[in-house]
């Protein structure tokens, strides 16, 4: 590589990293993408949301073909060849990757193999690749992302403790497997391993699931999750894990009892940390805050002029959507374009069954703050589509300011819900009114109705739900 000055270096090829890029190259900048992973895609695309994804579709199909016998049509017990379903993953993934790879080349945009550290504000020493040991920069963007978080307690030498991207791969079907942490990672998998054949204990700290999702959100999962899961431990500790050779003994306790149960694997899913160590920051400004995260201002700079950061390493919510936004937002900046990171709405999803999907202000935000709102339901008991699916369990909420209508966020629960919530996102971001969703008109027979009918309850009762007037 003859010259090695660039306009902007990306450090990390994950859906915030790429996206930026490339979006630099559009506007005409020298752009150099740096990863370690031979392949581009970053923690989501290799060994996060595409491959669990995946997995999720397959697990959805060995339910469906389970609930078919309410229709009167008979499976034989399903034959899970693991090889086989590895092997589709990886094609999934070999094509998404070698996609990145192609628009990357298409734009121009350099990619070098290697793990990169400031060596100061302008220059990147690079090591573990085979091009130069180190580049300079007008600009970089830290897109680094986050790993899994094992606490000390929990570190065994022992591959029978997993954490994500280990479960990932599939490793056996466990006839016994303990989730520890009830967040939307340990359940997604255990919705996997389930699927598959596992006997799944929850074990969640906290006093329910998915903490800080509303309650009612919930609810339908945690009965789903209650019928096909062996035990959910809420308000419960694991304290500690043993070897055995006949498999892995855990120690739980509550405020009331200790007692120990054994497993043959354990899937830990407490959740992640940044990917801000041994970077070289400390030979830049860079201001890293006490949990470890890149503080940036809404145009994505960080304290030092020539870096911006994104995704992951700049704080919750840790999601791919949003890294992505954030890498349009600070490669635009660099552009010398007026760009800020103003999103009124950011989804988020958690791909279970039922899945659950909400943006904006939630019910329990809106309580805890004293803020007013009107919360506009529909049961999806109510909804035609629902009913043929024969999946009733689900209900669709807006948040509304209690005067004016606006939409001030958005919730589901429900098959689906991750498809329906960015009509959610886009009232948001339009400023749009309960009215504006109620006199839109939405096909019929769909989930999509729930929408409409959750707005038109705001002002009156819907037509397919009863509401009596408050005297």
């Amino acid at each position: 590589m003859a010259e090695s000055h660039y306009d902007v270096a990306v450090i990390g090829a994950g859906p915030g990293g790429y996206a930026a890029a490339f979006r630099a190259a559009d506007l005409g900048l020298r752009t150099v993408l740096i990863d370690e992973d031979p392949q581009l895609g970053g923690t989501c695309l290799l060994r996060g949301c595409i491959p669990s994804k995946a997995l999720l579709h397959a697990a959805r199909l060995l339910t469906e073909a389970q609930e078919a016998a309410a229709w009167g049509i008979q499976f034989d017990k399903p034959r899970v060849d693991l090889d086989a379903f590895r092997s589709r993953v990886d094609t999934i993934i070999g094509k998404l990757t070698k996609g990145v790879r192609t628009l990357a080349g298409s734009r121009k945009v350099e990619v070098i193999q290697a793990r990169a550290m400031f060596k100061n504000a302008t220059t990147l020493r690079l090591s573990g690749g085979d091009m130069l040991p180190e580049l300079s920069f007008a600009h970089a963007i830290l897109a680094t992302g986050s790993q899994p978080v094992l606490p000390a307690s929990l570190k065994l030498s022992d591959p029978r403790v997993m954490d994500s991207t280990s479960a990932l791969r599939l490793p056996d079907i466990p006839p016994r497997l303990l989730v520890i942490g009830g967040g939307y990672i340990g359940l997604e998998l255990g919705t996997v391993y389930q699927a598959l054949g596992s006997e799944i204990t929850v074990v969640e700290a906290l006093p329910r699931i998915l903490n800080g999702v509303d309650a009612d959100l919930v609810r339908p999962l945690h009965q789903r999750m209650q019928r096909r899961f062996k035990t959910i431990h809420l308000n419960t500790m694991v304290e500690r894990l043993e070897t055995k050779e006949n498999g892995l003994v855990a120690t739980f306790s509550t405020s009331q009892e200790t007692s120990t149960d054994s497993f043959d694997r354990v899937l830990v899913a407490v959740g992640r940390k940044p990917n801000t160590e041994q970077l070289g920051l400390e030979q830049t400004n860079v201001a890293v805050t006490p949990k470890g995260f890149i503080a940036v201002d809404r145009q994505m700079r960080t304290a030092e002029p020539t870096i911006f950061a994104i995704g992951d390493v700049v704080g919750e919510p840790m999601l791919a959507h949003k890294a992505s936004h954030e890498g349009l937002v600070a490669a635009e900046v660099i552009a010398g374009r007026q760009a800020t990171f103003d999103a009124a709405a950011i989804p988020a999803v958690v791909f279970t069954d039922p899945e659950i999907a909400w943006c904006g202000l939630t019910e329990e935000a809106a309580k805890a703050s004293g803020q007013a709102v009107k919360v506009a339901r529909f049961p999806w008991a109510a909804s035609g589509r629902a009913t043929t699916l024969g999946r009733n369990e689900g209900v669709t909420k807006l948040i509304l300011d209690p005067e004016s209508g606006r939409v001030l966020g958005m919730g589901l629960c429900g098959v689906g819900a991750g498809e329906l919530i960015a009509e959610g996102v886009l009232a948001m971001e339009m400023g749009a009114v309960a009215e504006d969703l109620a006199s839109s008109i939405h096909p019929h027979p769909t989930l999509t109705e729930t929408v409409m009918e959750a707005a038109e309850s705001f002002a009156g009762s819907p037509t397919h739900l009863f509401i009596p007037k408050r005297s």
